[in-house]
């Protein structure tokens, strides 16, 4: 080993250096840079709901805050009376029944996905990853020292896996399928047939299943939203399911997660986060108990918004000659495949790759998109419609302009 490999000189751990930045909020952060330095840039880059968090759940926490009882540590896995709510919630939305000793409260999603990994991937097990894919996914399992295995789903499937897609990417080394529905970045949501058909796969090969259900409560028209271990009672043993406010009640900033699994798992969970990190904000977990055990009608309110945005930017989005845009079914995302613009001059340049034409964009029209290599699929654009409605048709309408002037 030369010196300049040697441990002694590496500065940044190998492990920690093949982390990639996350692709939406890098994106997010130059669209906010750009409009302090006072240019009209319009942000379709990160997924948070552009509403405030309504106004009981922060009563909740101001109280919280003068309340002694939350000033001091609490248990690592999360106030027993946010878990037991979360355990009602989960049945009353998800038909899902599970004990609160089943249940492990952390800091936003990505804390959960993380740590569902760590404590059940040893060295070189391998993850089924369906692509697109939330940027977030594959580190997580590099991180717990898994290999994720990508499956591609393009538009022409509305961006869903089939089993035998899933089937031809099982090895012997295969423990464990990523199911997410409905899909960042695709808003995919998969039918209770074929959900099912997937969790008794997996349950058939004896895999584990790790489901996302963030966006359970954003589904739109005929969609709805399917809890897997509800549907395949088989599965409960070996799946881990992963939730939290930051989308249904727009609390993106509070970093309030939980997963749900079998005791084992979610306690070998626990003992990681009293190391990495002990409990959760007090105060941001007593603001969302008050969201898991309140009502849904701010929920519905929003959703009501995000369908009425849906709507507006794909049919403005398929306007545009070689943009292709499927009508996605839940959260509050659109896909656009760009491919057939790829190669044509666009004032002057020629993008070869979705990552130089998202950079046009955002030079040529001031609109932030992100580009699908950061989701595991060259060739497509996300677009996050949990804007102002106003902002959307400004913001789409410079994309049409722009995106208007492709010329062969």
């Amino acid at each position: 080993m030369s010196a300049a490999t040697s441990p002694s000189e590496r500065r940044v751990s190998a492990r920690i250096g093949a982390i990639s930045e996350s692709a939406t909020l890098a994106v997010d952060a130059k669209a906010k840079a750009l409009k302090a330095a006072g240019r009209p840039v319009i942000g379709f880059g990160a997924g948070e709901p552009d509403f405030p968090t309504p106004g009981y759940i922060v009563e909740a926490a101001v109280e919280a805050c003068r309340n002694p009882k939350y000033h001091r540590y609490t248990p690592a896995g999360g106030l027993p009376e946010l878990k037991a709510a979360i355990a009602e919630k989960t049945l009353r939305d998800s038909g899902y029944e599970v004990d609160a000793s089943q249940i492990l409260v952390t800091n936003g999603g990505k804390q959960a996905i993380y740590e569902a990994f760590a404590a059940i991937l040893d060295p070189g097990d391998e993850v089924i990853v369906p692509a697109p894919y939330w940027t977030t996914y594959p580190e997580s399992i590099r991180l717990a020292g898994g290999v994720p295995v990508e499956v591609v789903a393009d538009e022409t499937t509305g961006y869903r896996v089939s089993v035998e897609q899933l089937e031809a990417a099982r090895t012997e080394r295969t423990k464990v399928v990523l199911f997410v529905s409905p899909s960042n970045p695709t808003g995919a949501v998969y039918s209770e047939a074929d959900a099912k058909a997937i969790g008794e796969w997996a349950v058939e090969h004896g895999l584990w299943v790790l489901t996302d259900e963030i966006y359970e409560h954003l589904v739109y028209g005929t969609a709805k939203f399917t809890s897997l271990p509800a549907i395949v009672p088989e599965l409960r043993d070996k799946c881990i399911v992963v939730n939290g406010v930051a989308k249904t009640y727009a609390m993106t900033g509070w970093r309030v997660g939980w997963l749900i699994g079998p005791k084992d798992v979610v306690k070998a969970a626990t003992n990681l986060q009293s190391h990495a990190t002990s409990n959760v904000s007090n105060v941001a977990q007593v603001a969302a108990l008050a969201a898991v055990s309140g009502n849904l009608d701010a929920v519905a309110e929003m959703r009501t918004a995000f369908d009425r945005r849906r709507q507006t930017i794909v049919r403005m989005l398929n306007e545009i000659d070689g943009v292709l845009c499927p009508e996605p079914e839940g959260a509050f995302y659109a896909y656009p495949s760009v491919k057939e613009l790829l190669g044509k001059e666009i004032r002057g340049k020629r993008p070869a790759t979705a990552v130089e034409l998202a950079a046009l964009i955002l030079d040529e029209a001031e609109v932030a998109v992100v580009p699908g290599e950061a989701f595991g699929t060259p060739g497509y654009l996300r677009l996050s419609y949990a804007l102002g409605d106003d902002d959307l048709v400004e913001g789409i309408s410079r994309l049409q302009k722009l995106l208007g002037e492709a010329k062969a």
